[in-house]
């Protein structure tokens, strides 16, 4: 008798077949807003995939014969090939590079809840990550966190910059975030990686000597897992991070967040909330606007019907060694 098929297992393994076999090509894709991505992809003459980039990175139809068999097979055994109109295919997974990195997440659009996020934003993110670790390196067997990692792409960002000894573990509630993830370790040859199902810190034992995360921010009507954050603008998730995260850092340990922020009249509700929070402790911590315009699209929902601007913002907090 056939010992029962793991479905989890199957998509990691063909995540990771693709991934190795586009990294031989030199394969490489910025990804970019859905709203760019939109437009690009509304023009006459991209309607049919030509290049591994309009397959992988654009999530345009294609004609099988563009891809090995060796490829194709793996994609369809994980359920990540759709039948077109015409006879064509399309890719239910995207990659993109980063940092000379190759990262699997869900195609466009990213409508389902289930979806694996990787945008403008992780670039911004792994940007953050890689600033603060060389304005002060981790110690050596430093333990590093991503809550909520999707792709993995923060923590990933960290280990490499971390010295030798350090381990990670990357959690998220999504199990399909969790399955790229492991697959993005492994085109990323990591070591010391670990995965954790689970909400925030739920799964995590032990002080941190580095927290990343860059937690969903928007108020979603559909409240997908990867979108939406909670409360009156997406802000919930984010201060429940900080709020519960400070009494997890060991000493010299630092909490870094990327999130997103809803400017009322003014105002910031969000480091408000924040502010509440970190002043129960005299630690150092910073924060900062690094895009004072994302997702304006948004600001035509009902939600937002307040609300001037979203902002990329950045929370730094140390604790005291």
């Amino acid at each position: 008798m056939n010992a029962p098929v793991d479905a989890g297992l199957l998509l990691t393994d063909a995540l990771v077949a693709v991934g190795r076999w586009l990294q031989s090509t030199g394969y490489a894709f910025t990804t970019v807003t859905p709203a760019t991505q939109a437009r690009v992809n509304a023009r006459a003459d991209v309607a049919q995939a030509r290049t591994l980039r309009d397959i992988f990175g654009w999530s345009r139809p294609f004609a099988a014969a563009l891809l090995p068999e060796d490829v194709l097979e793996p994609m369809r055994g994980a359920s990540l090939l759709e039948q077109r109109l015409g006879g064509l295919l399309r890719s239910r997974v995207r990659f993109s590079t980063l940092d000379g990195a190759l990262y699997a997440h869900s195609a466009w659009p990213t409508e389902a809840a289930d979806s694996v996020f990787f945008g403008p934003d992780t670039v911004r993110f792994a940007e953050l990550i890689r600033s603060e670790l060389q304005r002060r390196a981790l110690p050596r067997h430093a333990r590093i966190v991503d809550l909520g990692c999707g792709a993995g792409p923060g923590g990933l960002s960290a280990l490499r910059l971390a010295p030798r000894g350090a381990s990670l573990l990357l959690t998220d509630i999504n199990p399909r975030a969790l399955r790229f993830a492991a697959a993005n370790a492994a085109l990323a040859n990591a070591e010391a990686v670990s995965f954790a199902s689970g909400d925030l810190y739920e799964p995590v034992d032990g002080d941190l000597d580095l927290v990343v995360a860059n937690p969903p921010y928007l108020n979603d009507p559909g409240e997908r897992t990867y979108r939406h954050g909670g409360g009156r603008w997406g802000e919930a998730l984010s201060v429940r991070i900080v709020r519960d995260g400070l009494e997890r850092l060991a000493p010299g340990g630092r909490l870094v967040l990327y999130t997103g922020a809803a400017m009322v009249e003014g105002e910031d509700p969000l480091l408000r909330q924040l502010r509440a929070v970190l002043d129960r402790q005299a630690w150092p911590w910073q924060y900062r606007e690094l895009d004072p315009d994302v997702f304006g699209e948004e600001l035509e929902e009902p939600a937002y019907a307040d609300v001037e601007r979203i902002a990329a913002v950045a929370l730094v907090v140390e604790r005291p060694a």
